[in-house]
């Protein structure tokens, strides 16, 4: 009976479970000033269904969230969404308060580890800081979603905003926010480090 039910998964995978990706980050990943239609994430969803994938996209990104919030967070939304890839886009509420870097980097490896002991592959997002921060704090900052992607064996999207970062029409009104038409390029950041975790 079990063979029966596993060949019938494979024959009607949209029938059975597919697996997730969970996108656990920031107002940059919650749509921020827009309709939740267009944020990246669920452009993340079309991409998947256009490209043959089965995953489904689970957008548990809080706007105003910290790496120490989300590592709170992090577990009920495991347990709960048993996701197979978890894009965590958290960090840029931390350095804009200026926050110690240590904590920072703690709390995301450890949400890094409880991810990948659910059983999930697992996606940093870089941030980049405006220069006024200072370049010590701006640079260690920069480095330290580095540095937990590579000591902890996690994919690395180095800047989520690569190549618009500088560009004012990209942005919403406070500077800080991409605009929905900035939300595709989000995307295509976020994607060579997601596709190849990806199974069809």
């Amino acid at each position: 009976m079990l063979r029966i039910i596993a060949l019938f998964c494979l024959l009607w995978s949209g029938v059975c479970h597919a697996g997730t990706v969970l996108v656990f980050g920031d107002s940059l990943s919650a749509g921020f000033g827009m309709r939740a239609d267009q944020a990246w994430p669920t452009l993340l969803q079309a991409r998947l269904k256009q490209q043959g994938f089965k995953q489904q996209v689970v957008n548990a990104s809080v706007s105003g969230e910290t790496t120490a919030g989300g590592r709170t967070r992090l577990p009920a939304a495991l347990a709960q969404h048993k996701p197979d890839v978890v894009v965590l886009e958290l960090g840029a509420n931390d350095g804009l308060r200026g926050l110690p870097l240590k904590p920072m980097q703690e709390n995301l490896t450890e949400m890094t580890r409880a991810a990948r002991q659910a059983g999930a592959k697992v996606v940093i997002v870089g941030m980049r800081l405006p220069p006024n921060y200072g370049p010590d704090y701006t640079e260690k900052f920069h480095g330290s979603f580095a540095s937990v992607a590579k000591t902890e064996g996690a994919a690395l999207v180095p800047f989520l905003m690569d190549g618009f970062a500088q560009t004012s029409e990209w942005f919403q009104a406070d500077g800080l926010h991409p605009t929905p038409a900035a939300q595709p390029r989000l995307l295509d950041n976020v994607w060579p480090a997601i596709r190849p975790l990806l199974k069809r």
